[in-house]
């Protein structure tokens, strides 16, 4: 038999943890959302938008760090998927700004989201070359080509396994996108 004291106190904790779990499921969803839209606005060249979403975005983040601890969120599938998109979105602020791809001021991730995030970068930049070319932008695509190589140059020391060796490949695939895009650029004889 089980120690009944036991068992309640295995009921309490449970539920306790659940009760965080749908806490820090909604609150990252959220966050999720917001990114989505970060990305969307970056897309379309909305600058304010995008930053004072990302502003809002970290805000979030800092409030369940104090709330639940960065050890108690790292737990969570939810919260991890919304740090990726973030940091997707932080990244390709950064990148399409001409700014330094850094670490995240006062927030406190592991690196799989950073390089999740960073992979996807990849598949962003494509998506902005795309739209760069179809404005007849072509200088700017290869700016964006350049980018990306630079960025692949240095993922590629991690020699990374598992989910993020899947990110990491999908980002090479991404980079042969713009490469074929520059090419094809070239030969028509555009700039």
């Amino acid at each position: 038999m089980i120690n009944d004291k036991f068992l309640v106190q295995l009921k309490k904790d449970y539920q306790a943890n659940e009760s965080e779990r749908r806490q820090i499921n909604a609150a990252s969803n959220n966050i999720l959302f917001e990114a989505k839209k970060t990305i969307f606005a970056l897309q379309r060249q909305d600058f304010k938008i995008a930053e004072q979403k990302l502003l809002d975005i970290e805000k979030a983040f800092k409030n369940l760090e104090q709330h639940f601890g960065a050890s108690r969120l790292s737990r969570e599938g939810a919260y991890k998927a919304a740090v990726e998109e973030y940091l997707e979105g932080k990244t390709f602020y950064a990148a399409i700004k001409n700014k330094p791809i850094e670490a995240a001021k006062g927030l406190d991730f592991s690196y799989e989201g950073y390089l999740g995030g960073i992979c996807d970068l990849i598949g962003e930049l494509v998506r902005y070359a795309t739209n760069q070319a179809a404005k007849g932008k072509f200088a700017d695509v290869a700016k964006i080509k350049k980018s990306a190589e630079d960025i692949m140059t240095q993922l590629v020391d991690f020699d990374m396994t598992g989910y993020l060796r899947t990110k990491y490949d999908q980002a090479r695939g991404h980079l042969r996108k713009l490469e074929q895009m520059a090419y094809e650029i070239k030969l028509r004889g555009k700039k």
